[in-house]
């Protein structure tokens, strides 16, 4: 019987410009972009820009725009590896503590291994 192996998930998320940096060095800080294996590679992650849109209702406080206008903004897709249930849920906690945002924009992936 093979081994077992620890579950991956992918963590993508969208920022403001501006933000990237930051909400980058507190997903690293909380175990993010690491990858198992003897090349102990760290701080890895994908990145792409693109424009993001929102219109914030009626009880919204955004950090960016006005309430009730439509606001595009340039933003940055960032995509990395969590090994680990409990390191996904911290780089999570430290995006949503990080992000400008009042409601951030991100999705994890649970990954198969083949």
């Amino acid at each position: 019987m093979a081994g077992l192996s620890v579950q991956k998930f992918t963590l993508v998320f969208f920022a403001p410009s501006s933000a990237v940096a930051g909400c980058k060095k507190a997903i690293f800080a909380a175990g993010a972009g690491r990858y198992p294996g003897p090349g102990n590679y760290t701080e890895c992650c994908w990145t792409a820009r693109g424009m993001g849109q929102f219109r914030p209702g009626d009880a919204a406080n955004p950090n960016i725009g006005k309430v009730g206008q439509l606001e595009e903004v340039e933003e940055v897709r960032v995509e990395t590896l969590c090994v680990g249930e409990d390191i996904a849920r911290k780089a999570v906690e430290a995006l949503k503590s990080a992000h400008p945002y009042e409601e951030p924009s991100y999705s994890v992936y649970r990954m198969e291994d083949f």
